[in-house]
């Protein structure tokens, strides 16, 4: 079975724990990634948001936290309401001299490959990608 695994990443000047808390903690991750009703950094949380492209339809996200190791590693399944196929999203934070390089690997993109453009391995990479060079860039900023 043909893995199709998207890598995206970007270091930030800012100290892991500033970034962990974006990524753990509910009132700041509303801040700059989705609209989560509830979030607790735990494995087996279910987690559920709305998210699509800005100008196309959004889709319910169903997720749940796989694997956490506190301060370095957030883990979750990732798939949507009504639609094929189950992926993984980890987000990983490895911090040297006062600066955090943020890793996302989503895996199993292939499943959604029957679902429409939306659900490409590029829409993907354009989305991470904002979220990593902008969405967070300009949160941490603050």
């Amino acid at each position: 079975m043909k893995t199709d695994s998207l890598i995206v990443e970007h270091t930030y000047n800012k100290p892991a724990a500033k970034i962990w808390n974006a990524l753990t903690n509910n009132l700041e991750i509303k801040k700059w990634y989705f609209q989560l009703k509830n979030f607790k950094p735990e494995v087996g949380f279910k987690f559920d948001f709305l998210g699509g492209p800005e100008e196309g339809p959004h889709f319910l996200h169903l997720c749940e936290i796989t694997q956490l190791v506190e301060g370095k590693k957030l883990a979750y399944t990732w798939r949507y309401d009504g639609y094929p196929g189950n992926s993984e999203v980890s987000w990983e934070l490895f911090e040297k001299s006062g600066q955090t390089r943020v890793v996302i690997t989503h895996t199993g993109l292939e499943s959604f490959a029957e679902n429409g453009k939306d659900f490409s391995k590029d829409s993907f990479k354009g989305g991470w990608t904002y979220f990593l060079n902008d969405a967070l860039k300009n949160y941490l900023e603050q």
